[in-house]
């Protein structure tokens, strides 16, 4: 559009320069050629427009938004029309403590009171798109510096609404990923209503107070610690438990044997026991005594 205006702009000034007397005026037929040169490519580059992979292209004549949306690809347009360009890929919007983590240089988190009273300090990224179909809507209502005037300002203030129904220990621990969904479904009703499509939320990290922090900490070691009485108690159980099996049993055995064992059934056993003695290769008997008592035997090595 720039172009062509420069070009008949020249053009005018050629036709001007031409009429003037000489010898201003022999270089008015070249001024014109130019102009004319300028105007033509300016309307051969305004007629054919270039619409990139992952984006769409929104016209605007005369300070009105056409409606509808140039895809990728090689179009023909209006030469009169301005096209501005959307991009349609997932973005992402991150909100940080670190200083170069997020869109902001500095401590961009945000920082919220919890229910009791807490302040918790949160990073967040929010993965986004524009809504193709959406393009000329955001463009009319909303301007090209959608991301700080939606984006950002809905995801805050989305972070929190919702955080003051959650206790600070809550949102660090048990109940991080029931807030996570609730500002999901919220931030994305918001965005849809605005031409914008919502991806993904990260909650990145929760930062508690020291203090807090620290009471968990005590806490988690204190459980730590129970639970690991309770493993060394059971075992200290479970071994007496067995203890106690193995002193029933060696009773039992004792008292089955002492039940079927009499007096000549030992004296079976211990003239089998010294028949087998006295009959070794190795060892000489000598027998001692008389009576009801067992002999004595002695070898000679």
């Amino acid at each position: 559009m720039f172009l062509i205006i420069v070009g008949i702009v020249v053009l005018i000034a050629g036709i001007m320069v031409k009429r003037s007397p000489e010898p201003a005026g022999k270089f008015g037929g070249a001024i014109s050629i130019i102009g004319i040169a300028i105007t033509a490519i300016a309307l051969i580059a305004s007629v054919f427009k270039v619409i990139e992979p992952g984006k769409v292209g929104v016209q605007v004549l005369f300070g009105k938004v056409q409606n509808e949306v140039l895809e990728s690809g090689l179009h023909v347009v209006n030469p009169m029309v301005d096209v501005t360009v959307f991009n349609t890929q997932t973005q992402n919007y991150t909100m940080s403590a670190v200083h170069s983590e997020g869109e902001v240089q500095g401590d961009d988190a945000i920082r919220v009171l919890s229910s009791d009273g807490l302040e918790v300090t949160i990073d967040l990224t929010v993965l986004y798109k524009v809504n193709s179909s959406k393009a000329p809507f955001i463009m009319q209502n909303i301007g090209l510096d959608y991301v700080d005037k939606i984006v950002r300002t809905v995801a805050r203030t989305a972070i929190r609404d919702n955080a003051v129904n959650y206790a600070a220990v809550d949102l660090y621990s048990i109940k991080r990923q029931e807030f996570q969904d609730k500002i999901n479904r919220t931030i994305s009703a918001s965005f849809e209503k605005r031409g914008l499509d919502l991806q993904q939320i990260l909650i990145r990290n929760i930062s508690l107070p020291a203090s807090v922090k620290a009471s968990i900490e005590s806490k988690i070691n204190a459980e730590q610690e129970a639970q690991k009485m309770t493993f060394v108690l059971q075992k200290e159980r479970q071994e007496a438990d067995r203890k106690r099996v193995e002193a029933q049993g060696i009773a039992d055995y004792q008292r089955i044997l002492s039940a079927g064992l009499s007096d000549k059934q030992l004296q079976y056993e211990s003239i089998k026991a010294q028949k087998e003695i006295a009959l070794s290769p190795n060892t000489k008997i000598i027998i001692m005594g008389s009576g009801k008592g067992n002999p004595i035997m002695l070898s000679d090595k």
